[in-house]
């Protein structure tokens, strides 16, 4: 699991960034390696979803911005991605259908390159 910051740079997030780009090189390289042995590696990416975590985030950026909580989750959370899809994506991916998958990061963020 990484997330839409393995695609995308984030003002004061570099740590976390860092760690999902990493986990996107760990996914591609683990395809490699282990593709001849019949085992897939895939990146799920998904956006903002909401709980106690993204609610910090949200926090941070309000007391940085100026902005009201009310104002940074609705801009945020108008190109945000539903548990329900991760869940249906890891179900597939976990799939026969899907075995001819290996090596990809899978955004599930509504296309959150349009919103950058």
């Amino acid at each position: 699991m990484s997330s839409v910051a393995g695609r995308f740079g984030y003002a004061n997030r570099s740590p976390y960034c860092a760690a999902k780009w990493g986990i996107i090189g760990f996914t591609k390289t683990l395809s490699i390696e282990l593709g001849e042995y019949g085992i897939r590696a895939d990146a799920i990416l998904p956006g903002a979803v909401d709980g106690p975590r993204i609610q910090k985030v949200f926090e941070g950026r309000a007391k940085t911005s100026g902005k009201s909580m009310h104002e940074i989750k609705k801009e945020a959370m108008a190109v945000q991605s539903l548990k329900r899809l991760i869940a249906a994506l890891a179900i597939f991916l976990a799939s026969d259908a899907a075995k001819s998958i290996s090596g990809q990061m899978l955004p599930i963020d509504n296309d959150m390159q349009q919103a950058s």
